[in-house]
């Protein structure tokens, strides 16, 4: 038996298939080298064969010439400023624009008496300093009052209905009138059974301790703390400045856990002794 070593030849296709991309290529640079005229540069060469900026965008224009020249003195432009500025508003477009408002003060029974002979002294300044329209009814026990074109302040209305609310808790109108005249003043409310649950003789004896005998001790302490203060059996009721009337309710409840008079006007003296200084 007879083998046969035979040995695989080695395949001519693929040394062909190089020797004719080396023919393209030469016969290539044999045409540009021909195609070009002699003494022409090699960056000439490369503008005629890639001639590619001028394909792309053959209407470019340079961006200095959109630029436009904007003279810095003319008027046409608006100028840049940092806030609005608006003209002041006059008074009387902000007095027509407020609308007619109307207010309802009731009035206890046991003070109807008093505001009928004090009608007059109430229903002045109301009208006069306020500017507002006022009117009693007497069926329904309330004090009726509303703007008018008369009225220059927003508060008016608020100021007047603390001034008849004020006499309504038992004030004087000399001293209720303090309200329309000053700004800072209020009105305080609070009963004793609020503070400590008292009932029967123990209930009048801190009444009795408050007013004191012949109400002395009540008027020591509106004149130390600049208030004024009206007793009605159980409840209390306040008017003074926010300050001050902290001062005078301290002194009551002091009164109506049962400290003794005396540490009470000791207390105030050195009060009021601070407020002249702060005053100074």
């Amino acid at each position: 038996m007879v083998v046969a070593n035979i040995q695989p030849q080695p395949s001519t296709s693929a040394s062909t298939e190089k020797h004719r991309k080396n023919r393209r290529k030469m016969t290539k640079k044999a045409t540009i080298s021909s195609s070009a005229p002699v003494g022409v540069d090699a960056d000439q060469n490369m503008e005629e064969l890639q001639p590619v900026t001028d394909i792309i965008a053959p209407n470019s224009i340079n961006d200095d010439d959109i630029m436009i020249d904007v003279d810095e003195n003319s008027t046409s432009l608006p100028k840049a400023s940092a806030a609005p500025a608006f003209a002041p508003v006059a008074a009387d477009a902000l007095r027509t624009t407020l609308k007619s408002e109307t207010r309802r003060i009731p009035i206890p029974p046991h003070r109807m008496t008093p505001l009928k002979k004090d009608w007059i002294n109430i229903f002045g300044p109301l009208t006069e300093i306020l500017g507002l329209q006022v009117r009693m009814n007497v069926q329904r026990r309330t004090v009726e009052a509303r703007t008018s074109k008369h009225t220059k302040d927003i508060g008016a209305l608020q100021k007047g209905a603390d001034f008849v609310k004020a006499y309504a808790l038992g004030f004087d109108v000399n001293d209720a009138i303090a309200l329309l005249r000053l700004d800072d003043l209020y009105l305080d409310s609070f009963e004793i059974k609020d503070v400590k649950s008292l009932q029967g003789d123990h209930l009048s004896r801190a009444i009795g301790r408050i007013a004191g005998q012949d109400g002395k001790t009540k008027f020591t302490i509106e004149n130390a703390s600049r208030t004024r203060i009206v007793l009605a059996d159980s409840k209390i009721h306040i008017m003074g400045s926010f300050q001050n009337i902290k001062i005078a309710r301290d002194a009551i409840v002091s009164l109506i856990l049962g400290s003794p008079p005396g540490k009470v006007y000791a207390g105030l003296r050195t009060v009021s002794s601070r407020m002249r200084q702060r005053a100074l």
